[in-house]
Formats: structure tokens, C-alpha cells, sequence
């Protein structure tokens, strides 16, 4: 693996993005898993079969998904090992497995939105979470946007971003398959409590360093924003992370709050059903447009922060270092 291959795919899709005309012609590589997630429940997620046949169904599953994901990336890496840049292929190759341009750009339309009215603002932001965003005032839908920037920043961009940096290409497809397959099947509910278990749990273990490490990186990015405060940050992650029902999540939500002085979490409405959420951080909970900017000011300065970190160390593996 050449040791730019990170830097360059973190680079590249930061400022390109997905091109829409590679979405609208060939799809995206978490659409293409989805699909065969689907086919696989279809063929294996029988309701008449028992509880633990159905857990061993999706075990299954998930190792169908995990190996087709592994044979297809170790061939193309290999293969692409062999030619002088290939390893700039490789980079390409990876970028639809990062969302750090797209995950930005969704956070900050929902401000833009608010901007125009309240209900501009709830359709922005339920593009980006899964509750009710109907009876969602400004405060609810800014809080809303506040804590899908900062769980996504670990799942969509460090966590996947760290897999690369170990594994390359196979590393981070691994990664986005696992993660898409939580998404899809590893819910509590009555269809996927048991088949899509492996999945998330799963999905938790490989997202374990990287959320705590997205934690980090906020605490970080706090010195390069006015306001914010890196010692609340890491004091919020620390003392509130624990609480939140993911063993992940908590830490970037609690980092995130503390950092700028937010109360997130709390109650929520999911298919009609009030969830009710720790509180992460201890600051105040009416939020508004402006906030929603200073998270994604926020954001940025960590994936300034993170992007110097991946480069250097290219740079000691280069040196033989490790």
C-alpha cells in the first residue's frame, strides 16, 4: 500500500466529492452492497424460522457480503499494485467511500434553510436523520442537524478514513459494507432483531477507536475555532459518552456539545414513538441557524486537523518509520 494513498483519496473527494454523473450512470458502491443486502434477506430472512435460526441466517449474510466485498477489492489491489500509479487508481477508488464534502454541504443546507423558514428547514434536515421532523421547531431541527454532523463525522468520514489508512482499499470497502449493512438490517424491531444482530454488533466493534478518535480530533479542532473550547469538549465526551444508548455515537454528540456549549440528545420521535435520549453536554439547549454553522466551522477545522495527521503519517511511513 503506497503511504499517499490516504492523504490523496482524503484530498480528492474533499474538494470533488461523488461527481453526480457517476451516480446517475453507475450508482454508488452503498447502493450496489444495498442491493445485494436485499437479496440476501430475501433468500435467507424467512419468518417462519425460528429466533436463532434467523440470527445464524444473518451471520450468514453478513459473511456473504464481507467476502464478496474482500475478493472483489483484493483483485483490483492487487492487480493495481502492479502498475507504476497505480496507487492514484487506488485513491480513486476510494472516495465514494468518504463523505466529508457531502456530509458538509447537507449539514450547512439545513442552516441555509432555516434561513428561509421552519419548514424549509425540517425537509433540509430529515434528508439527513431518521426521526420525525414534522412537529420539529428551530431548535429541534438545529439540534437535529448538530448531531447527525457529529455521529456522521465518525461513521461517514474518520471511521472509514482509519480503515484506509491500515487496509487501503480493502479496508475501507469492508468497512462501508459493515456499516451498510447495520443501517439496513441491524434495527431492534421484529423483522431484524435476530438476523441483522451480527451486523450490528458488528458495526459497533469497528466503529469503537474511531469514534473515540473523532472525539479526539474535535477536542483538537476546538483550538482553530473562535469560542470554542477544547478542556469541555473532552470533559463532555468523557463524562457523557457512556450514557448514550450506542457505545459509539456519545463520544463525537458529547464532544460536540461540549465544544461549542450545547445540550444535545434528549427526547425524540421515531415512527410516531418518543425515544427519550441522554442529554450530551450541559450547555443550553435552544439552538438556532447560527449554531448549526458553528458545528459545521467546527467540523471543518477537525478535517483540517485530521488531514495533517494522515499526512504525516505518510510521511514516517515513507521515512520507514513504521
Amino acid at each position: 500500500m503506497h503511504p499517499l494513498l490516504a492523504p490523496l483519496a482524503f484530498l480528492l473527494e474533499r474538494f470533488l466529492g461523488y461527481p453526480k454523473v457517476l451516480l446517475d450512470s453507475v450508482g454508488h458502491p452503498v447502493m450496489w452492497f444495498g442491493r445485494l443486502i436485499e437479496a440476501l434477506e430475501v433468500r435467507l430472512n424467512k419468518p417462519e424460522r425460528t429466533d436463532t435460526e434467523r440470527q445464524q441466517a444473518g451471520i450468514v449474510a453478513l459473511i456473504a457480503l464481507l467476502a464478496a466485498t474482500l475478493v472483489v477489492t483484493l483483485v483490483i489491489a492487487r492487480f493495481l499494485a502492479l502498475l507504476e500509479y497505480g496507487w492514484v487508481v487506488e485513491a480513486l477508488l476510494a472516495v465514494p467511500f468518504l463523505a466529508q464534502k457531502q456530509l458538509g454541504e447537507m449539514v450547512k443546507a439545513v442552516a441555509d434553510a432555516l434561513g428561509v423558514s421552519l419548514d424549509a428547514g425540517r425537509e433540509a434536515v430529515s434528508h439527513i436523520v431518521g426521526r420525525d421532523t414534522r412537529t420539529l421547531d428551530e431548535s429541534g431541527v438545529s439540534r437535529a442537524a448538530v448531531e447527525s454532523l457529529a455521529e456522521n463525522a465518525s461513521d461517514g468520514v474518520i471511521a472509514p478514513l482509519f480503515w484506509l489508512v491500515l487496509f487501503g482499499l480493502p479496508g475501507i470497502a469492508l468497512y462501508k459494507a459493515i456499516n451498510t449493512a447495520d443501517s439496513m438490517i441491524g434495527h431492534m424491531d421484529e423483522r431484524y432483531r435476530d438476523y441483522g444482530w451480527a451486523s450490528a454488533k458488528l458495526d459497533d466493534l469497528v466503529n469503537w477507536i474511531p469514534a473515540r478518535l473523532t472525539a479526539v480530533l474535535i477536542t483538537a479542532g476546538c483550538f482553530f475555532v473562535p469560542g470554542a473550547s477544547p478542556s469541555s469538549a473532552w470533559k463532555a465526551a468523557r463524562r457523557d459518552a457512556g450514557g448514550h444508548k450506542s457505545p459509539n455515537a456519545g463520544w463525537p454528540e458529547a464532544a460536540m456539545a461540549g465544544a461549542l456549549g450545547f445540550a444535545l440528545g434528549g427526547p425524540r420521535e421515531y415512527d410516531g414513538e418518543t425515544v427519550d435520549l441522554p442529554t450530551m453536554g450541559d450547555g443550553r439547549r435552544q439552538l438556532r441557524a447560527s449554531d448549526v454553522l458553528r458545528s459545521v466551522a467546527l467540523y471543518k477545522a477537525m478535517l483540517n486537523v485530521t488531514l495533517v495527521l494522515v499526512i504525516v503519517i505518510a510521511l514516517l511511513r515513507m521515512a520507514g518509520h513504521f
